[in-house]
Parts: C-alpha cells; sequence; structure tokens
C-alpha cells in the first residue's frame, strides 16, 4: 500500500518544541513504515522521516517569518494532488484546504480532522463529507453535521516517556499560553494551595501573556520555562504532582493530558470536551468544573495510583493502538 501522508507545515515534522498535529503526523508515519506501509510523508523540507520525504516548502512557517502560509499551503497541498496517481491512499493532516482538491483526483483520502478552528470552516467539511472519509480524534469532538468513517484516539511512543513513581511537590502547566488553556487559572491555583508552579509552552497570545502570566512570574513560586522539547519535556512531565489543564474551550483531544498520564503525573482538568474520553475521575485524574473545584482535587491527589495513569495509557493511548486502527480504515477504503 502507498499512502501520501499530508502533514501540515506549520512547524516541522516531528516538531522541535511545539506543534501537536505534526506531531501525531510523524508517529503515525513512523509506525506505519515500522509496519512496511511505503509511506510518502508531504511536509517542510527541513522534515525527518524513515519513510520518503516530500515537500516544496524549505520551512516551516510559524519559525519563519519569510515564508508566507497561505502561498506555500497553496503549492504545498497542490504539490500532494498533482502526485495523487501514484498513491493507492491520500491522508490528510492539514485541514480544510485539501478538502477542495479532492474531487479533482481519484485517490481515495481520509483526513483527520483535529479541531475546528472555527463554526465558519465546517461548509467545506460538509461541501466533501461524501467524498472524503473524516476520523474524529475524540467523540467529543465530533460535528452534528458531517458523516465519519471513524473515531481514532491519538497515541504516544510510550517507551519516550519514562514513568516516575514519585513526582513532586511542583504543580505543572503544560500548553500554550492562551486563554482557551487556562495559564491564569492555573496560577490561581497554585496561589491558593500555595504550591510552587511550572508553567511551559509557546506564549500565543502575548497580550493575554502580559496581562495575566508575566505578572505573576517570580522566578520561584511560579517559573515559566517557555517551549520545551526532548528530554527536557518529558522530565517536566513526569516530575509534577499534577498537570493542571483547567481549559476554558471544548478541546478537541489534549496531548499533553494523556503524555503526563505516561509518565505516572495525574491530571486535573476542567470538564469540559474530549476530557471524559481521556481521564478517569478519581482514577487517572481528577474532572473539576470551577477553580475551588481544582482547589479541592489537589487535596486529594494523594489518592490516585501513578502507576494506574502510565497503565491507562498504555492500554488506550499507545501509537500501536493509533497505527493499527489507521491502517484497519486504509485497507477497508482501498479495498472499496
Amino acid at each position: 500500500m502507498r499512502i501520501a501522508m499530508l502533514a501540515p507545515i506549520s512547524w516541522r515534522t516531528p516538531p522541535r518544541h511545539y506543534g501537536p498535529w505534526e506531531l501525531v503526523t510523524s508517529l503515525l508515519t513512523e509506525a506505519l513504515v515500522a509496519r512496511g506501509v511505503d509511506v510518502t510523508l508531504f511536509a517542510t523540507l527541513d522534515s525527518s522521516t524513515a519513510g520518503t520525504l516530500a515537500g516544496v516548502c524549505p520551512r516551516p512557517y510559524s519559525e519563519d517569518p519569510t515564508i508566507d502560509a497561505k502561498v506555500w499551503e497553496l503549492l504545498h497541498v497542490a504539490h500532494v494532488f498533482e502526485r495523487a496517481a501514484e498513491f493507492d491512499l491520500i491522508h490528510n493532516q492539514a485541514d480544510f484546504v485539501p478538502l477542495a482538491f479532492s474531487n479533482l483526483v481519484e485517490t481515495p483520502m481520509v483526513t483527520t480532522i483535529h479541531g475546528f478552528s472555527s463554526e465558519r470552516i465546517v461548509p467545506v467539511f460538509k461541501r466533501y463529507d461524501d467524498r472524503v472519509s473524516y476520523v474524529a480524534i475524540s467523540d467529543a469532538d465530533r460535528h452534528a453535521d458531517l458523516r465519519y468513517a471513524a473515531t481514532i484516539h491519538h497515541g504516544v511512543a510510550i517507551d519516550e516517556f519514562p514513568f516516575d513513581p514519585v513526582g513532586s511537590e511542583d504543580l505543572l502547566f503544560f500548553g500554550r499560553i492562551h486563554p482557551d488553556k487556562g495559564a491564569a487559572e492555573a496560577i490561581e491555583v497554585a496561589r491558593r494551595v500555595d504550591r510552587r508552579l511550572v508553567m511551559a509552552g509557546i506564549v500565543q497570545d502575548h497580550d493575554y501573556h502580559e496581562r495575566h502570566v508575566a505578572p505573576a512570574l517570580d522566578g520561584g513560586r511560579v517559573v515559566y520555562d517557555g517551549p520545551v522539547g526532548g528530554v527536557t519535556r518529558t522530565r517536566m512531565l513526569g516530575s509534577a504532582r499534577a498537570l493542571l489543564h483547567l481549559i476554558n474551550f471544548d478541546e478537541p483531544f489534549g496531548l499533553s493530558v494523556i503524555e503526563a498520564m505516561a509518565c505516572g503525573t495525574p491530571v486535573i482538568a476542567t470538564d469540559r470536551g474530549s476530557m471524559r474520553e481521556l481521564i478517569e475521575d478519581g482514577v487517572t485524574g481528577f474532572l473539576v468544573d470551577s477553580l475551588e473545584g481544582a482547589v479541592e482535587a489537589i487535596g486529594r491527589v494523594g489518592e490516585i495510583d501513578r502507576a494506574a495513569c502510565r497503565a491507562a495509557v498504555e492500554a488506550r493511548f499507545t501509537v500501536d493502538r493509533m497505527a493499527d486502527r489507521y491502517l484497519a480504515l486504509y485497507r477497508s477504503l482501498v479495498a472499496s
């Protein structure tokens, strides 16, 4: 089977620190290649894969301001569809623009919907849902107006996340510095329980950061380490008492949630979006609906068995499980 894997070009595949769509695309690509599937990864030319790398965009536009996102996204997507006849299936991980090309080729197409940035983009998905097979990344993120081929949860490379049976007394915020992700809420909850808070992630909303995060940073009780990757990332995820994921939106998935759990760290999350699909309340963390609920949950974190957090990810959220489910979908679509 010959698969064209279409990655976004906002970040490198795999990303150097941030880039969740690119990370999932890379994990799936490498797992498929390991299974003997012939995968061509269409990504930025500085990307890396054990498969075949193809691309036209030299660098990711979120890292290089000289790269015009609209121009290079169109060139990037066109490149894949100009070569569509070479493949048995195109797997689109790059949002809605590629859908507009789908009727111009005969090659079957799968699109993983990583979330809806706005209700305004739904008409594009709706127009092509009889042509493209859609995959939801959680049941919570399924749109009522669309047809889906499957829900397939993301998976992590579990061996890359060392289990920490002890953690520390510190709380952790790990995500975009943006109102959606609840950075200010994490700071407030940590203050109320008088615990040190370690923060990491890209600053996506600079005004929000300056108003709600920067004033709290003191190098001691609240520490911001910026975007982190590699060993620093996994060590940070494991060496926490709990991850605070006090989101203010209906999150489609939440990679940091399962990454923290893979390291043994319980998660205290606002009960919105996909959180009920990822966290078993009272077993791998706590689902809350207020800051007061988060404060109470921190007092109960000692009830959580960190080994149970790891076991939940091993059972439900591994790359192997994700890859097997996608491969089964590919085969059914190609066969039909």
